[in-house]
Protein backbone atom coordinates (compact mmCIF):
# COMPACT_ATOMS: atom_id res chain seq x y z
CA UNK A 1 0.00 0.00 0.00
CA UNK A 2 1.37 3.50 -1.13
CA UNK A 3 1.65 6.41 1.20
CA UNK A 4 -1.36 8.08 2.77
CA UNK A 5 -2.46 11.66 2.38
CA UNK A 6 -4.31 13.91 4.65
CA UNK A 7 -7.21 15.38 3.47
CA UNK A 8 -7.15 18.98 4.68
CA UNK A 9 -8.74 21.03 2.28
CA UNK A 10 -12.36 20.14 1.03
CA UNK A 11 -14.87 21.60 -1.65
CA UNK A 12 -18.41 20.41 -1.25
CA UNK A 13 -21.07 21.79 -3.76
CA UNK A 14 -23.68 19.34 -4.23
CA UNK A 15 -27.44 19.53 -5.28
CA UNK A 16 -28.40 16.22 -3.62
CA UNK A 17 -27.89 16.94 0.52
CA UNK A 18 -29.21 13.53 2.09
CA UNK A 19 -26.79 12.13 4.05
CA UNK A 20 -24.41 14.59 3.87
CA UNK A 21 -24.46 15.69 7.72
CA UNK A 22 -22.51 12.86 8.75
CA UNK A 23 -19.42 13.77 6.40
CA UNK A 24 -19.39 17.45 7.22
CA UNK A 25 -20.09 17.10 11.15
CA UNK A 26 -16.73 14.35 10.39
CA UNK A 27 -14.83 16.70 8.68
CA UNK A 28 -15.69 19.26 11.00
CA UNK A 29 -13.78 16.97 13.76
CA UNK A 30 -11.16 16.21 11.46
CA UNK A 31 -10.17 20.23 11.46
CA UNK A 32 -10.79 19.87 7.50
CA UNK A 33 -11.26 23.61 5.73
CA UNK A 34 -14.63 23.46 3.92
CA UNK A 35 -15.27 25.61 1.13
CA UNK A 36 -18.76 25.55 -0.32
CA UNK A 37 -21.13 28.13 -1.80
CA UNK A 38 -25.29 28.50 -2.13
CA UNK A 39 -27.51 26.36 -0.97
CA UNK A 40 -24.47 23.71 -0.09
CA UNK A 41 -22.72 26.40 2.29
CA UNK A 42 -25.81 27.17 4.11
CA UNK A 43 -26.67 23.50 4.72
CA UNK A 44 -23.17 23.09 6.42
CA UNK A 45 -23.55 25.84 8.44
CA UNK A 46 -26.93 24.32 9.88
CA UNK A 47 -25.20 22.02 11.05
CA UNK A 48 -22.99 23.63 13.46
CA UNK A 49 -19.82 23.12 11.05
CA UNK A 50 -17.29 25.56 10.06
CA UNK A 51 -17.48 26.73 6.17
CA UNK A 52 -15.68 29.39 4.22
CA UNK A 53 -17.38 30.51 1.18
CA UNK A 54 -16.48 29.99 -2.47
CA UNK A 55 -17.04 33.82 -3.06
CA UNK A 56 -14.57 34.85 -1.02
CA UNK A 57 -11.70 32.84 -1.93
CA UNK A 58 -12.37 34.57 -5.12
CA UNK A 59 -13.39 37.47 -4.78
CA UNK A 60 -16.12 37.03 -7.52
CA UNK A 61 -20.00 35.92 -6.39
CA UNK A 62 -22.19 33.67 -8.24
CA UNK A 63 -23.29 35.00 -11.31
CA UNK A 64 -25.52 34.37 -14.19
CA UNK A 65 -28.38 33.42 -11.77
CA UNK A 66 -26.09 31.02 -10.33
CA UNK A 67 -24.48 29.41 -13.47
CA UNK A 68 -20.98 30.32 -12.87
CA UNK A 69 -20.34 29.97 -9.15
CA UNK A 70 -16.81 27.71 -8.86
CA UNK A 71 -15.74 28.40 -12.49
CA UNK A 72 -12.42 30.22 -11.43
CA UNK A 73 -8.57 29.55 -11.30
CA UNK A 74 -8.91 29.87 -7.61
CA UNK A 75 -10.88 26.94 -7.31
CA UNK A 76 -9.69 24.68 -10.21
CA UNK A 77 -5.89 25.96 -9.69
CA UNK A 78 -6.44 24.38 -6.02
CA UNK A 79 -7.70 20.88 -7.29
CA UNK A 80 -5.59 20.62 -10.49
CA UNK A 81 -1.74 21.57 -9.24
CA UNK A 82 0.22 18.84 -8.93
CA UNK A 83 1.92 18.36 -5.15
CA UNK A 84 5.26 17.28 -6.04
CA UNK A 85 5.97 19.77 -8.82
CA UNK A 86 7.82 22.60 -7.88
CA UNK A 87 6.49 25.40 -10.39
CA UNK A 88 2.75 24.49 -9.41
CA UNK A 89 3.22 24.80 -5.80
CA UNK A 90 5.17 27.60 -6.39
CA UNK A 91 2.40 29.34 -8.44
CA UNK A 92 -0.47 28.65 -5.60
CA UNK A 93 2.05 30.48 -3.25
CA UNK A 94 2.08 33.69 -5.82
CA UNK A 95 -1.91 33.86 -6.44
CA UNK A 96 -2.41 32.49 -2.62
CA UNK A 97 -4.50 29.63 -3.92
CA UNK A 98 -5.16 26.87 -1.61
CA UNK A 99 -4.78 23.00 -2.36
CA UNK A 100 -7.98 21.16 -2.01
CA UNK A 101 -7.55 17.50 -1.22
CA UNK A 102 -10.78 16.45 -1.51
CA UNK A 103 -14.31 17.92 -3.71
CA UNK A 104 -18.01 16.38 -2.63
CA UNK A 105 -19.75 17.46 -5.78
CA UNK A 106 -22.65 16.05 -7.41
CA UNK A 107 -24.74 17.12 -10.48
CA UNK A 108 -27.45 18.62 -11.85
CA UNK A 109 -30.49 15.66 -12.00
CA UNK A 110 -30.42 16.01 -16.51
CA UNK A 111 -31.80 12.64 -16.93
CA UNK A 112 -34.52 12.86 -13.89
CA UNK A 113 -35.90 16.18 -15.36
CA UNK A 114 -36.51 14.38 -18.89
CA UNK A 115 -38.07 11.41 -17.91
CA UNK A 116 -40.49 14.13 -15.86
CA UNK A 117 -41.58 16.07 -19.40
CA UNK A 118 -39.96 19.36 -18.18
CA UNK A 119 -39.81 21.72 -20.76
CA UNK A 120 -37.22 22.29 -23.03
CA UNK A 121 -35.69 25.70 -21.29
CA UNK A 122 -36.27 23.60 -17.80
CA UNK A 123 -34.00 20.34 -19.62
CA UNK A 124 -31.05 23.13 -20.65
CA UNK A 125 -31.05 24.32 -17.13
CA UNK A 126 -30.46 21.11 -15.32
CA UNK A 127 -27.03 20.36 -17.89
CA UNK A 128 -24.48 20.94 -15.37
CA UNK A 129 -21.14 22.87 -16.08
CA UNK A 130 -19.11 23.86 -12.98
CA UNK A 131 -19.73 20.17 -11.45
CA UNK A 132 -18.88 17.83 -14.36
CA UNK A 133 -16.05 20.28 -14.83
CA UNK A 134 -15.24 20.21 -11.31
CA UNK A 135 -15.67 16.12 -11.03
CA UNK A 136 -13.24 15.94 -14.07
CA UNK A 137 -10.51 18.14 -12.57
CA UNK A 138 -10.84 16.30 -9.29
CA UNK A 139 -10.59 13.11 -10.70
CA UNK A 140 -7.40 13.74 -13.02
CA UNK A 141 -5.89 14.79 -10.47
CA UNK A 142 -6.42 11.64 -8.43
CA UNK A 143 -2.36 11.26 -7.50
CA UNK A 144 -3.11 14.37 -5.25
CA UNK A 145 -6.81 14.85 -4.49
CA UNK A 146 -9.93 12.78 -3.62
CA UNK A 147 -13.23 13.19 -5.87
CA UNK A 148 -16.74 12.20 -4.54
CA UNK A 149 -18.85 12.11 -6.78
CA UNK A 150 -22.31 10.52 -5.65
CA UNK A 151 -24.20 10.80 -2.82
CA UNK A 152 -23.60 6.53 -2.79
CA UNK A 153 -19.86 6.84 -2.45
CA UNK A 154 -20.88 8.82 1.17
CA UNK A 155 -20.47 5.47 3.20
CA UNK A 156 -17.11 4.55 1.68
CA UNK A 157 -15.85 8.13 2.21
CA UNK A 158 -17.39 7.67 5.61
CA UNK A 159 -15.24 4.99 6.22
CA UNK A 160 -12.16 6.97 4.65
CA UNK A 161 -12.35 9.62 6.92
CA UNK A 162 -13.27 7.65 10.35
CA UNK A 163 -11.20 4.66 10.52
CA UNK A 164 -8.06 6.17 8.65
CA UNK A 165 -8.57 9.67 10.16
CA UNK A 166 -8.41 11.59 6.49
CA UNK A 167 -5.87 9.54 4.90
CA UNK A 168 -6.28 8.31 2.00
CA UNK A 169 -4.27 6.13 -0.61
CA UNK A 170 -3.65 6.49 -4.08
CA UNK A 171 -4.87 3.58 -4.72
CA UNK A 172 -8.18 4.74 -3.28
CA UNK A 173 -8.22 7.92 -4.54
CA UNK A 174 -7.77 6.42 -8.16
CA UNK A 175 -10.51 4.18 -7.41
CA UNK A 176 -12.99 7.04 -6.59
CA UNK A 177 -11.59 8.81 -9.51
CA UNK A 178 -12.74 6.05 -11.70
CA UNK A 179 -16.37 6.00 -10.22
CA UNK A 180 -15.90 9.98 -10.97
CA UNK A 181 -15.32 9.43 -14.81
CA UNK A 182 -18.14 6.89 -14.90
CA UNK A 183 -20.77 9.50 -13.59
CA UNK A 184 -19.51 12.35 -15.63
CA UNK A 185 -19.72 10.13 -18.75
CA UNK A 186 -23.24 8.82 -18.04
CA UNK A 187 -24.02 12.68 -17.61
CA UNK A 188 -22.43 13.76 -20.95
CA UNK A 189 -24.11 10.35 -22.92
CA UNK A 190 -27.63 11.04 -21.34
CA UNK A 191 -27.24 15.02 -22.94
CA UNK A 192 -26.17 13.67 -26.10
CA UNK A 193 -28.82 11.05 -26.07
CA UNK A 194 -31.61 14.11 -25.79
CA UNK A 195 -29.82 16.29 -28.29
CA UNK A 196 -29.49 13.77 -30.63
CA UNK A 197 -33.30 12.43 -30.57
CA UNK A 198 -33.67 10.22 -33.33
CA UNK A 199 -31.01 10.74 -35.76
CA UNK A 200 -29.59 7.44 -36.30
CA UNK A 201 -25.95 8.09 -37.20
CA UNK A 202 -24.53 7.38 -33.90
CA UNK A 203 -25.45 5.00 -31.32
CA UNK A 204 -24.59 5.80 -27.85
CA UNK A 205 -25.55 3.60 -24.30
CA UNK A 206 -24.41 3.72 -20.33
CA UNK A 207 -26.03 1.50 -18.14
CA UNK A 208 -24.78 2.31 -14.47
CA UNK A 209 -25.82 -0.72 -13.10
CA UNK A 210 -24.70 -4.62 -13.50
CA UNK A 211 -24.83 -7.59 -11.82
CA UNK A 212 -22.00 -10.61 -12.10
CA UNK A 213 -23.73 -13.60 -12.86
CA UNK A 214 -21.98 -16.96 -11.79
CA UNK A 215 -20.95 -17.39 -15.51
CA UNK A 216 -22.35 -16.90 -18.86
CA UNK A 217 -24.05 -19.14 -21.08
CA UNK A 218 -21.50 -21.99 -20.23
CA UNK A 219 -19.19 -22.31 -17.10
CA UNK A 220 -16.22 -21.06 -18.99
CA UNK A 221 -17.97 -17.80 -20.04
CA UNK A 222 -17.62 -14.96 -17.72
CA UNK A 223 -21.35 -13.17 -17.53
CA UNK A 224 -22.67 -9.95 -16.18
CA UNK A 225 -25.61 -8.50 -16.52
CA UNK A 226 -25.91 -4.44 -17.11
CA UNK A 227 -29.09 -3.17 -15.79
CA UNK A 228 -31.72 -2.98 -12.62
CA UNK A 229 -33.99 -5.94 -12.38
CA UNK A 230 -35.33 -4.37 -9.24
CA UNK A 231 -37.27 -2.30 -11.49
CA UNK A 232 -38.85 -4.60 -13.01
CA UNK A 233 -39.18 -7.67 -10.20
CA UNK A 234 -39.60 -7.87 -6.83
CA UNK A 235 -37.53 -10.90 -5.93
CA UNK A 236 -39.61 -13.12 -2.91
CA UNK A 237 -37.19 -16.10 -2.89
CA UNK A 238 -34.48 -18.22 -4.38
CA UNK A 239 -31.14 -18.38 -5.74
CA UNK A 240 -29.54 -15.93 -8.40
CA UNK A 241 -30.45 -15.32 -12.04
CA UNK A 242 -28.11 -17.24 -13.89
CA UNK A 243 -27.29 -16.41 -17.54
CA UNK A 244 -29.50 -18.59 -19.17
CA UNK A 245 -32.13 -17.93 -16.79
CA UNK A 246 -32.40 -14.30 -17.90
CA UNK A 247 -32.64 -15.39 -21.43
CA UNK A 248 -35.33 -17.35 -20.62
CA UNK A 249 -36.99 -14.69 -18.42
CA UNK A 250 -36.84 -12.42 -21.20
CA UNK A 251 -38.62 -14.81 -23.50
CA UNK A 252 -41.47 -15.40 -20.48
CA UNK A 253 -41.67 -11.82 -20.09
CA UNK A 254 -42.09 -10.90 -23.55
CA UNK A 255 -44.07 -13.39 -24.65
CA UNK A 256 -46.64 -12.69 -21.37
CA UNK A 257 -47.24 -9.01 -22.84
CA UNK A 258 -49.10 -10.23 -25.17
CA UNK A 259 -51.19 -11.75 -22.81
CA UNK A 260 -51.27 -9.04 -20.46
CA UNK A 261 -55.03 -7.78 -20.57
CA UNK A 262 -56.47 -11.38 -21.37
CA UNK A 263 -57.80 -13.81 -19.13
CA UNK A 264 -55.69 -16.27 -17.23
CA UNK A 265 -53.13 -17.29 -19.43
CA UNK A 266 -50.23 -19.73 -17.72
CA UNK A 267 -46.67 -20.20 -20.12
CA UNK A 268 -43.87 -22.66 -19.66
CA UNK A 269 -40.69 -21.91 -21.52
CA UNK A 270 -37.60 -23.37 -22.33
CA UNK A 271 -34.40 -22.59 -24.17
CA UNK A 272 -36.24 -19.23 -24.79
CA UNK A 273 -38.77 -21.13 -26.71
CA UNK A 274 -42.80 -22.07 -25.37
CA UNK A 275 -43.20 -25.40 -24.71
CA UNK A 276 -46.52 -24.82 -23.50
CA UNK A 277 -48.99 -22.08 -23.12
CA UNK A 278 -53.25 -21.53 -22.20
CA UNK A 279 -55.43 -19.63 -21.79
CA UNK A 280 -58.33 -20.86 -19.31
CA UNK A 281 -61.22 -19.50 -16.70
CA UNK A 282 -58.39 -20.21 -14.17
CA UNK A 283 -54.28 -20.23 -13.32
CA UNK A 284 -54.84 -23.44 -12.31
CA UNK A 285 -56.69 -24.33 -15.32
CA UNK A 286 -54.41 -23.06 -17.22
CA UNK A 287 -51.34 -24.22 -16.06
CA UNK A 288 -52.73 -27.50 -16.32
CA UNK A 289 -53.20 -27.11 -19.71
CA UNK A 290 -49.48 -25.15 -20.32
CA UNK A 291 -47.95 -28.16 -18.62
CA UNK A 292 -49.92 -31.19 -20.75
CA UNK A 293 -48.24 -28.91 -24.10
CA UNK A 294 -45.20 -30.33 -23.34
CA UNK A 295 -45.03 -32.26 -19.84
CA UNK A 296 -40.71 -33.34 -20.87
CA UNK A 297 -39.94 -30.13 -21.56
CA UNK A 298 -41.37 -28.30 -18.58
CA UNK A 299 -39.12 -29.90 -16.72
CA UNK A 300 -36.37 -27.58 -15.31
CA UNK A 301 -38.51 -24.62 -17.47
CA UNK A 302 -39.04 -20.81 -16.10
CA UNK A 303 -42.91 -20.89 -15.23
CA UNK A 304 -44.84 -17.43 -16.08
CA UNK A 305 -48.54 -16.10 -15.92
CA UNK A 306 -50.66 -13.07 -16.34
CA UNK A 307 -52.83 -13.71 -13.22
CA UNK A 308 -51.56 -13.80 -9.17
CA UNK A 309 -51.26 -17.43 -7.92
CA UNK A 310 -53.52 -18.73 -5.28
CA UNK A 311 -53.21 -22.09 -3.51
CA UNK A 312 -54.84 -24.20 -5.80
CA UNK A 313 -52.17 -23.27 -8.80
CA UNK A 314 -48.90 -22.91 -6.58
CA UNK A 315 -50.35 -26.85 -5.22
CA UNK A 316 -49.91 -28.26 -8.83
CA UNK A 317 -46.84 -26.13 -9.87
CA UNK A 318 -45.12 -27.75 -6.86
CA UNK A 319 -45.28 -31.39 -7.90
CA UNK A 320 -43.23 -29.74 -10.98
CA UNK A 321 -38.93 -29.19 -10.79
CA UNK A 322 -38.72 -25.67 -12.23
CA UNK A 323 -36.09 -22.86 -12.18
CA UNK A 324 -38.10 -19.72 -11.98
CA UNK A 325 -42.17 -18.80 -11.04
CA UNK A 326 -43.14 -15.30 -12.27
CA UNK A 327 -46.42 -13.77 -11.75
CA UNK A 328 -48.12 -10.49 -10.31
CA UNK A 329 -48.88 -11.59 -7.19
CA UNK A 330 -48.84 -14.92 -4.54
CA UNK A 331 -51.21 -15.42 -2.21
CA UNK A 332 -49.53 -15.91 0.58
CA UNK A 333 -50.59 -19.48 1.32
CA UNK A 334 -49.40 -20.24 -2.25
CA UNK A 335 -45.93 -18.10 -1.59
CA UNK A 336 -45.10 -20.39 1.29
CA UNK A 337 -45.36 -23.39 -0.33
CA UNK A 338 -43.25 -22.67 -3.31
CA UNK A 339 -40.58 -21.40 -0.78
CA UNK A 340 -40.45 -25.32 -0.32
CA UNK A 341 -38.02 -25.86 -2.70
CA UNK A 342 -34.94 -23.40 -1.50
CA UNK A 343 -33.73 -22.90 -5.29
CA UNK A 344 -36.56 -22.11 -6.98
CA UNK A 345 -36.75 -18.41 -8.06
CA UNK A 346 -39.91 -16.53 -7.03
CA UNK A 347 -40.37 -13.61 -9.09
CA UNK A 348 -43.61 -10.81 -9.25
CA UNK A 349 -43.01 -8.82 -12.15
CA UNK A 350 -44.08 -5.26 -11.81
CA UNK A 351 -45.59 -3.12 -14.54
CA UNK A 352 -43.23 -1.26 -16.36
CA UNK A 353 -42.74 0.66 -19.19
CA UNK A 354 -40.27 -1.69 -21.36
CA UNK A 355 -37.44 -0.45 -23.91
CA UNK A 356 -38.63 -0.11 -27.39
CA UNK A 357 -35.26 -0.67 -29.06
CA UNK A 358 -33.18 -4.01 -29.54
CA UNK A 359 -29.13 -3.90 -29.37
CA UNK A 360 -27.16 -7.26 -30.12
CA UNK A 361 -23.85 -7.37 -31.02
CA UNK A 362 -22.41 -9.00 -34.09
CA UNK A 363 -18.71 -9.47 -35.91
CA UNK A 364 -17.00 -6.17 -34.79
CA UNK A 365 -20.33 -3.93 -34.20
CA UNK A 366 -23.75 -3.89 -33.40
CA UNK A 367 -27.18 -3.81 -34.66
CA UNK A 368 -29.89 -2.06 -33.76
CA UNK A 369 -33.47 -2.46 -34.40
CA UNK A 370 -36.90 -1.07 -32.99
CA UNK A 371 -38.52 -3.97 -31.07
CA UNK A 372 -41.11 -5.96 -33.04
CA UNK A 373 -44.36 -4.30 -31.46
CA UNK A 374 -46.83 -5.31 -34.09
CA UNK A 375 -49.40 -8.00 -32.13
CA UNK A 376 -51.69 -9.51 -34.30
CA UNK A 377 -55.65 -9.05 -33.80
CA UNK A 378 -58.17 -11.29 -35.39
CA UNK A 379 -60.11 -7.72 -36.27
CA UNK A 380 -57.22 -6.98 -38.83
CA UNK A 381 -56.68 -10.61 -40.30
CA UNK A 382 -57.03 -10.55 -43.95
CA UNK A 383 -59.69 -13.15 -45.13
CA UNK A 384 -57.31 -14.79 -47.87
CA UNK A 385 -60.00 -18.16 -48.87
CA UNK A 386 -63.35 -17.92 -49.83
CA UNK A 387 -64.09 -19.69 -46.53
CA UNK A 388 -63.85 -17.45 -43.53
CA UNK A 389 -63.02 -18.96 -39.93
CA UNK A 390 -65.58 -18.99 -37.64
CA UNK A 391 -65.03 -16.88 -34.28
CA UNK A 392 -63.52 -19.89 -32.82
CA UNK A 393 -61.03 -20.42 -35.12
CA UNK A 394 -60.18 -16.64 -35.39
CA UNK A 395 -59.63 -16.36 -31.58
CA UNK A 396 -57.18 -19.49 -31.80
CA UNK A 397 -55.36 -18.00 -35.06
CA UNK A 398 -54.79 -14.86 -32.86
CA UNK A 399 -53.29 -17.37 -30.03
CA UNK A 400 -51.25 -18.75 -32.35
CA UNK A 401 -49.80 -16.09 -34.11
CA UNK A 402 -49.84 -14.40 -30.74
CA UNK A 403 -46.86 -17.11 -29.82
CA UNK A 404 -45.33 -18.12 -32.92
CA UNK A 405 -43.90 -13.93 -32.86
CA UNK A 406 -42.18 -15.41 -29.72
CA UNK A 407 -40.62 -18.59 -30.89
CA UNK A 408 -37.32 -18.84 -33.31
CA UNK A 409 -37.47 -18.90 -36.63
CA UNK A 410 -38.40 -20.81 -38.65
CA UNK A 411 -41.46 -21.74 -36.51
CA UNK A 412 -44.96 -23.26 -37.27
CA UNK A 413 -47.29 -23.61 -34.32
CA UNK A 414 -50.30 -25.51 -33.80
CA UNK A 415 -53.24 -24.73 -31.46
CA UNK A 416 -56.99 -25.76 -30.18
CA UNK A 417 -58.96 -24.09 -27.92
CA UNK A 418 -55.84 -21.46 -26.70
CA UNK A 419 -53.93 -23.87 -25.87
CA UNK A 420 -49.97 -24.97 -27.91
CA UNK A 421 -50.53 -28.08 -28.97
CA UNK A 422 -46.94 -28.23 -30.23
CA UNK A 423 -44.52 -26.05 -32.53
CA UNK A 424 -41.45 -26.49 -34.79
CA UNK A 425 -39.05 -24.09 -33.70
CA UNK A 426 -35.77 -22.90 -35.05
CA UNK A 427 -35.65 -25.33 -38.12
CA UNK A 428 -33.87 -24.43 -41.34
CA UNK A 429 -37.42 -25.21 -43.18
CA UNK A 430 -40.77 -24.28 -42.63
CA UNK A 431 -42.28 -27.64 -43.75
CA UNK A 432 -39.72 -29.31 -41.19
CA UNK A 433 -40.95 -27.04 -38.73
CA UNK A 434 -44.52 -28.16 -39.52
CA UNK A 435 -43.73 -31.29 -39.24
CA UNK A 436 -41.71 -31.51 -35.99
CA UNK A 437 -44.78 -29.68 -34.57
CA UNK A 438 -46.92 -32.62 -35.82
CA UNK A 439 -45.17 -35.41 -34.25
CA UNK A 440 -44.39 -33.63 -30.99
CA UNK A 441 -48.32 -32.83 -31.02
CA UNK A 442 -49.48 -36.57 -31.71
CA UNK A 443 -46.29 -37.72 -29.02
CA UNK A 444 -48.43 -36.01 -26.84
CA UNK A 445 -51.84 -37.71 -27.95
CA UNK A 446 -53.11 -34.35 -29.00
CA UNK A 447 -56.22 -34.68 -31.83
CA UNK A 448 -55.22 -32.32 -34.63
CA UNK A 449 -58.61 -32.15 -35.90
CA UNK A 450 -60.11 -28.40 -36.15
CA UNK A 451 -56.83 -27.16 -34.83
CA UNK A 452 -55.10 -24.01 -36.19
CA UNK A 453 -51.70 -23.19 -37.87
CA UNK A 454 -49.56 -20.09 -37.41
CA UNK A 455 -46.34 -19.00 -39.36
CA UNK A 456 -44.06 -16.85 -38.63
CA UNK A 457 -43.08 -15.90 -42.32
CA UNK A 458 -45.33 -16.61 -45.66
CA UNK A 459 -45.24 -20.06 -47.42
CA UNK A 460 -43.27 -20.02 -50.56
CA UNK A 461 -45.15 -23.21 -51.98
CA UNK A 462 -48.44 -24.73 -50.69
CA UNK A 463 -46.54 -27.65 -49.20
CA UNK A 464 -47.54 -26.53 -45.63
CA UNK A 465 -51.11 -26.40 -46.22
CA UNK A 466 -50.99 -29.29 -48.21
CA UNK A 467 -49.42 -31.49 -44.67
CA UNK A 468 -51.58 -29.54 -41.99
CA UNK A 469 -55.20 -30.07 -44.20
CA UNK A 470 -54.14 -34.07 -44.47
CA UNK A 471 -54.03 -33.55 -40.74
CA UNK A 472 -57.46 -32.06 -40.22
CA UNK A 473 -56.04 -28.35 -39.69
CA UNK A 474 -58.65 -26.66 -41.10
CA UNK A 475 -57.18 -22.71 -40.27
CA UNK A 476 -54.26 -20.85 -41.37
CA UNK A 477 -52.93 -17.47 -40.04
CA UNK A 478 -49.70 -16.28 -42.11
CA UNK A 479 -48.12 -13.03 -43.82
CA UNK A 480 -48.94 -13.92 -46.64
CA UNK A 481 -46.74 -11.89 -49.23
CA UNK A 482 -45.28 -14.80 -51.72
CA UNK A 483 -44.93 -14.69 -55.29
CA UNK A 484 -47.01 -17.90 -55.10
CA UNK A 485 -49.69 -17.56 -52.57
CA UNK A 486 -52.52 -18.35 -54.99
CA UNK A 487 -51.00 -21.45 -54.62
CA UNK A 488 -51.63 -21.86 -50.96
CA UNK A 489 -54.76 -20.21 -51.54
CA UNK A 490 -56.01 -22.71 -53.93
CA UNK A 491 -55.42 -25.75 -52.31
CA UNK A 492 -57.25 -24.03 -49.28
CA UNK A 493 -60.29 -22.96 -51.33
CA UNK A 494 -60.38 -26.88 -52.83
CA UNK A 495 -60.27 -28.59 -49.11
CA UNK A 496 -62.09 -26.09 -47.07
CA UNK A 497 -59.34 -24.79 -45.74
CA UNK A 498 -59.97 -20.94 -44.27
CA UNK A 499 -56.96 -18.98 -44.73
CA UNK A 500 -55.89 -15.15 -43.38
CA UNK A 501 -53.19 -12.95 -44.04
CA UNK A 502 -51.33 -10.54 -41.12
CA UNK A 503 -49.51 -8.30 -44.02
CA UNK A 504 -46.40 -8.83 -41.11
CA UNK A 505 -43.71 -11.12 -41.24
CA UNK A 506 -42.68 -11.74 -37.32
CA UNK A 507 -38.98 -13.55 -37.95
CA UNK A 508 -37.19 -14.19 -34.66
CA UNK A 509 -33.21 -15.73 -34.61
Amino acid sequence: MSQKKQIKKALISVFNKENLDKIVKTLDELNVEIFSTGGTQKYIEEQGCSVSRVEDLTSYPSILGGRVKTLHPKVFGGILSRRDLDSDVAQLDEYQIPEIDLVIVDLYPFEDTVASGASHEAIIEKIDIGGISLIRAAAKNYKDVLIVSSKDQYSDLLQVLTEQEGNTTVEERKQFATAAFNVSSHYDTQIFTYFNGDNDGVLKTSILDSTVLRYGENPHQKGIFYGNLSELFDKLHGKELSYNNLLDVDAAVSLMQEFKNEGPTFAILKHNNACGIATRPTVKEAYLAALAGDPVSAFGGILITNTPIDMASAEEINKLFCEVVIAPSFEAEALELLKSKKNRILLIQKDIDFPKTQIRTLLNGVLYQEKDSITDKKEDFQKATTLTPSETQLTDLEFASKISKHTKSNTVVLTKNKQLLASGTGQTSRVDALNQAIHKAKSFNFDLKDAVMASDAFFPFPDCVEIAGKEGINAVVQPGGSIKDQLSIDYCNDNSIAMVFTGTRHFKH
